[in-house]
């Protein structure tokens, strides 16, 4: 009985981080370009009282054994790097990647950090940043005056000069992809930072070797299914219920004890 309250604990504590996990998913349904968690659950070690296996005598052997389970874990949370929807917005400085890659910002440490939101906007020395002021990386710079900026799918920005009826190129947008995206470090603000696991950047040009697309005056809204979450939340709620069952009726069973024997 005893054992029952530990395991039925760590039960508690598992779904508790489930919860957490969906209702950050919850709180992010709106979030640009936000991948959904998911709760990676690890039952503990187990008290082997009887070996599987073991002689029961000199000619038989166990064929189950005696194994005593000591509760479960969340081992991991897994983003989900599947796209979500495509939004129209008709905001020339918005860009959706349609397929694999991140965009690139430059963060104040000089490092670069990945994203998936491509809401971007001007700073005053017209430079594209993000919604924190971060640099897009590489630099596009959008020439005073200049009209009618376009981003083709491959990553091209051009704009129209006063005075000049071609339109120049300004520059570039490249992606980065990664083996393992899931590997990648969450660290708020719609930014992924790289770690062991995600394996190196990978630059490529949109729409080339493997790459996606960019989308010009469309943002990708966030991959949580907002149905899913509330199933999961459901679920997650009625594993908490019962395992607070399994404490109250471990602690009826030691109460009957102590009062009756």
């Amino acid at each position: 009985m005893h054992a029952a309250l530990y395991v039925s604990k760590t039960g508690l504590s598992a779904q508790d981080k489930q919860l957490t996990t969906v209702a950050n998913n919850l709180a992010n349904a709106s979030t640009i370009g936000f991948k959904r968690d998911t709760a990676v659950f690890e039952d503990l070690l187990y008290q082997i009282q009887r070996q599987p296996g073991a002689d029961s005598t000199a000619d038989t052997q166990l064929p189950t054994g005696l194994q005593l389970g000591t509760g479960v874990r969340v081992v991991a949370t897994q983003k989900q790097f599947t796209e979500g929807s495509l939004q129209v917005t008709d905001q020339a400085l918005d860009v959706a990647v349609d397929g694999r890659g991140f965009l690139q910002i430059l963060q104040p440490s000089g490092e670069i950090a990945y994203t998936r939101d491509g809401q971007f906007h001007l700073n005053r020395d017209g430079q594209l940043v993000n919604a924190g002021g971060l640099l897009l990386e590489p630099n596009i710079t959008i020439p005073e005056g200049a009209n009618n900026v376009t981003i083709g799918t491959d990553g091209v920005v051009s704009a129209s000069i006063p005075g000049n009826p071609t339109p120049q190129n300004i520059g570039n947008i490249d992606l980065v992809d990664f083996i393992n995206p899931a590997g990648l470090q969450a660290i708020g603000s719609n930014l992924f930072v790289q770690t062991g696991s995600s394996g190196d950047p990978i630059n490529g040009a949109p729409g080339q070797n493997g790459m996606g697309q960019l989308m010009q005056g469309m943002l990708e809204n966030s991959n949580v299914d907002i149905v899913q979450e509330m199933v999961n939340m459901i679920t997650t709620q009625r594993a908490y219920e019962m395992n607070s069952k399994v404490v109250s009726t471990a602690d009826q069973m030691l109460q009957f004890i102590t009062q009756n024997v």
